[in-house]
């Protein structure tokens, strides 16, 4: 059986990443194989496909550090055959096929089964990025915090899980800030419950240690000076989430906001979560987040076209969540 796959090579120190017809031998290890139905691209998927960074770990191999789609074969006593399922992180994309391809075969403990009212589509409009979103909700909820705290703020607003965030956060009743570099994007940003749109220039250059309370929570998918920023316009004891690195994986701070402030930063990692932390934030994704909001935020495209949107990405161009239709 032959399927098609977005494959990634590397010659000398370019990597490379086009369509291939790969076969059932292909497959790696494990003990369940998935028809996908969807994958999508994320940010560390741009990095990955164009070597921008050391995502991938071996050559020749399937991007793609997510997928849904329904179980074919399994040995697994946990899984059988038609159940709909989700993959997202660990060692996908890294050094194990991923999620852009027809087909995957992965350890049965990498798969959730997707919860009743999700389509695999849905899965994947939510993606790594809303699954990260969520941990990033579950963290600041840990923390204490609660809409009657005060104020949210969402960095990279537009990206995925800027997005996504602002559509949970909105709906669970908090009052949410968004940070962008997009301000022509503010009617997006509110349609999916942003009360207040920032310019993200205003927190991305160096500041105070730390200055006026803002905020009693935030999402951060930026890092270096605006995480740092962010810190330092933290109310006290608040709580801000930290799950990417998009300006930067430095942060240029200071121990005041937390000495002073009593301020809690929980670093959020979707690739290793345990599996009783991946099965409740999907539980709650599937409980929290407005269908409307989610259907807003997607655009659909083939396995073909991810190398452009990947650039598009890089350019700031890319809105909300990309969603690609391997059969398509």
């Amino acid at each position: 059986m032959t399927f098609k796959a977005l494959l990634a090579t590397k010659t000398g120190d370019e990597v490379s990443t086009g369509m291939a017809e790969m076969q059932e031998r292909d497959l790696m290890d494990g003990d369940v194989t998935v028809a996908v139905d969807y994958s999508t691209v994320n940010y560390k998927d741009a990095l990955a496909t164009t070597g921008r960074a050391p995502v991938i770990r071996r050559f020749p191999l399937i991007p793609g550090i997510d997928f849904a789609g329904t179980v074919e074969e399994s040995s697994a006593p946990g899984f059988a055959v038609g159940d709909r399922v989700v993959a997202n992180g660990w060692g996908l994309s890294q050094i194990h096929h991923g999620g852009f391809a027809q087909r995957a075969r992965v350890k049965a403990e990498w798969l959730i089964e997707i919860p009743e009212g999700l389509s695999t589509k849905d899965a994947m409009a939510i993606g790594t990025a809303g699954y990260t979103a969520m941990l990033c909700v579950l963290a600041l909820e840990h923390g204490g915090l609660t809409p009657e705290h005060g104020d949210v703020l969402v960095t990279g607003a537009n990206g995925g899980v800027g997005s996504i965030a602002i559509a949970i956060l909105s709906g669970l009743g908090y009052r949410v800030l968004a940070s962008t570099g997009r301000l022509d994007e503010e009617e997006y940003l509110r349609g999916l419950g942003a009360s207040e749109i920032i310019d993200r220039h205003t927190l991305s250059e160096s500041g105070a240690p730390i200055a006026s309370e803002r905020w009693a929570g935030a999402v951060d998918s930026v890092g270096s000076h605006t995480l740092a920023n962010v810190l330092a316009q933290t109310r006290y004891r608040g709580v801000v989430a930290a799950c990417g690195l998009a300006q930067g994986s430095d942060l240029p701070g200071s121990v005041l906001p937390f000495i002073l402030r009593n301020v809690t930063l929980s670093g959020i990692d979707s690739v290793n979560a345990p599996r009783e932390v991946r099965i409740q934030a999907w539980s709650r994704l599937a409980r929290n987040l407005d269908p409307g909001k989610l259907a807003r935020t997607t655009q659909v495209v083939g396995l073909a076209e991810v190398p452009a949107v990947v650039e598009r990405m890089f350019a700031g161009k890319v809105q909300g969540r990309t969603v690609v239709d391997v059969n398509g």
